[in-house]
């Protein structure tokens, strides 16, 4: 029996989309042959899955598990085509062994954690729910030494694990609820890389009321915006969400904490998501009733 290569075992899962274990069984039995160990599959449900696969899954959950001592937390996000779905109780209970299992293993490595039973599992659930379920990303986030890791999901849609200096686990929370609501770029202004600082001077250099200024002052009017930028858009300096009295630094301050980091998913980003006809969807499938 030839030995099944890696590349072989991700050819068939490109051309199928279906799992790692599932083609490299098909392969095994076919002894390496990849059109063969296609016809074959052909022969059982497992394309059906596959062919859902092929569709755009942007709406979903977002889990989060924090450790007791608030140590370590992960977020995971699975998605699937549509909202409908995200509620379905056995969608939900999927996620939360998702979230488990990711939590168990401490890691970011999709792949690797899906790897067998739980791959399985979503197969399964592609089948008895009829759309394409993936789980598509994993952040794993240590608190570090004297730090601790808060969590807010909103919704099932938004996550954000929050990681603090002191404070306690309930402020870590209303920060990361702050986050879920406000979406700040980064935890503090030192964070802003440079190269959105110099998109952002840019645009303020083009900005009408800049022509025509002497070098010196049209300087000071940037870095003056600049900085407005920079609360704006730096998570200790927006006014917190529950006391737009005090800023989130200064809430957290009051706690005797000091923030650290954030990082927060929201459901969908950055998936381009398929325009549907369902109208025209439904007269196809009825001419071919």
């Amino acid at each position: 029996m030839a030995a099944i290569s890696a590349s072989q075992v991700k050819e068939l899962r490109e051309r199928t989309g279906l799992g790692m274990m599932e083609c490299k069984k098909a392969l095994t039995e076919t002894d390496g042959d990849i059109e063969q160990a296609i016809e074959n599959l052909r022969k059982n449900s497992g394309l059906k899955a596959a062919k859902k696969a092929g569709r755009t899954a942007a709406e979903g959950t977002v889990v989060t598990r924090v450790a007791e001592n608030g140590s370590y937390g992960v977020m995971v996000e699975i998605n699937s085509e549509t909202d409908f779905v995200a509620r379905d109780d056995n969608f939900k209970a999927f996620a939360e062994k998702i979230a488990d299992a990711f939590f168990a293993a401490k890691s970011e490595d999709v792949a690797a954690v899906m790897d067998g039973e739980l791959e399985t599992a979503r197969e399964q659930l592609v089948q008895k729910i009829g759309e394409n379920i993936g789980v598509r990303r994993s952040v794993v986030v240590e608190a570090g030494d004297g730090n601790l890791v808060g969590e807010y999901v909103h919704g099932g849609r938004i996550g954000v694990l929050t990681v603090l200096k002191g404070g306690n686990a309930e402020v870590a929370k209303d920060v990361a609820m702050h986050v879920a609501a406000i979406n700040p770029a980064v935890a503090r202004p030192e964070d802003m890389p440079q190269e959105q600082l110099d998109a952002e001077k840019a645009i303020i250099l083009a900005q009408p009321d800049m022509a025509g200024k002497p070098e010196q002052i049209a300087e000071k009017m940037v870095q003056g915006r600049l900085k407005k930028y920079l609360a704006e858009n730096s998570l200790t300096e927006q006014p917190f969400v529950k006391n737009p009295d005090q800023s989130v630094a200064e809430f957290v301050k009051a706690a005797g904490g000091e923030v650290v980091g954030f990082t927060r998913f929201e459901v969908g980003e950055g998936i381009e998501k398929e325009e549907v006809d369902f109208a025209k969807e439904v007269m196809e499938q009825a001419k071919r009733s």
